[in-house]
């Protein structure tokens, strides 16, 4: 049995606590002993990879619109709301906040506002990546399969799956999905995640995790359930559940997690 204690990755930098992805959130974030810090990637109309959660601007910033109908020089225009005047990062600037850390990114490929793909996505990610010298620090995530599949090749990989769709074709099916893909790892929202489950995907030999573990009872089931990862949008809190719990996490290790 491994002793290795589950993985807590700070979710848009811990949006519980500070403004989500932003750089107050990812320098707070940086400080925390976390192995992991989650934020989601778009393009810009530039196709520079910028770090916001929604393919509209309209949740979290000062504008309306997509992301992609702005350049970069734009955005560095648009304030974020809840900070003081800060703008939505480039995908360059998070990498330096984490580069002298130890803590690896992971990172969402996320769609266009029309739910599609953004083209190059990926590889303009990697490019950053590989000049600030994190390509090996990362992990991919999406709840697109075809999009995880892509970077299999690049990176460790954690399909994320939506409970409609793992209703849809059942945790078998979308275990074998992602064997088939070459993904190295599903994650499972926390009510949908039990030992069954965990069970089940780690005999499938690939990486067992859970998102959306935000309360403190749901942090106790994943720590409980021993899931290799988990994503938090309060890591201090998770830290400190962690901290009190004896329960240590078996079976694969999660991409990246170390």
């Amino acid at each position: 049995m491994s002793t290795t204690r589950t993985a807590i990755a700070s979710h848009r930098g811990g949006a519980i606590l500070w403004p989500e992805n932003s750089p107050t959130a990812f320098r707070a974030t940086a400080a925390l002993p976390v192995e992991q810090v989650e934020f989601d990637l778009h393009l810009s109309a530039d196709d520079v990879p910028v770090v916001i959660h929604d393919p509209l601007l309209d949740r979290t910033t000062e504008a309306k619109g997509p992301v992609r109908g702005l350049s970069l020089a734009a955005l560095r225009r648009v304030r974020l709301k809840g900070t003081a005047g800060e703008v939505v990062p480039s995908f360059a600037e998070v990498v330096e906040i984490f580069r002298p850390t130890a803590i690896t990114l992971r990172i969402e490929l996320k769609p266009d506002a029309a739910g599609m793909p953004y083209p190059g996505l990926l590889p303009r990610a990697m490019a950053v990546l590989q000049a600030a010298g994190m390509a090996g620090r990362c992990v991919f995530t999406s709840f697109q399969a075809p999009a995880v599949a892509e970077a299999a090749a690049l990176a460790p990989t954690i399909w994320l799956l939506a409970p409609a769709i793992q209703q849809a074709v059942g945790l078998a099916g979308a275990i074998a999905m992602a064997r088939a893909l070459g993904i190295g790892g599903i994650g499972l929202r926390v009510e949908r995640c039990d030992a069954d489950s965990v069970a089940a995907i780690r005999t499938a030999r690939l990486s067992a995790g859970a998102w959306a573990v935000n309360a403190a009872g749901e942090i106790a089931h994943a720590l409980a359930l021993g899931v290799d990862v988990f994503t938090t949008d309060d890591p201090v809190t998770a830290l400190r559940l962690r901290e009190s719990s004896s329960t240590p996490r078996q079976g694969p290790q999660e991409p990246g997690s170390a």
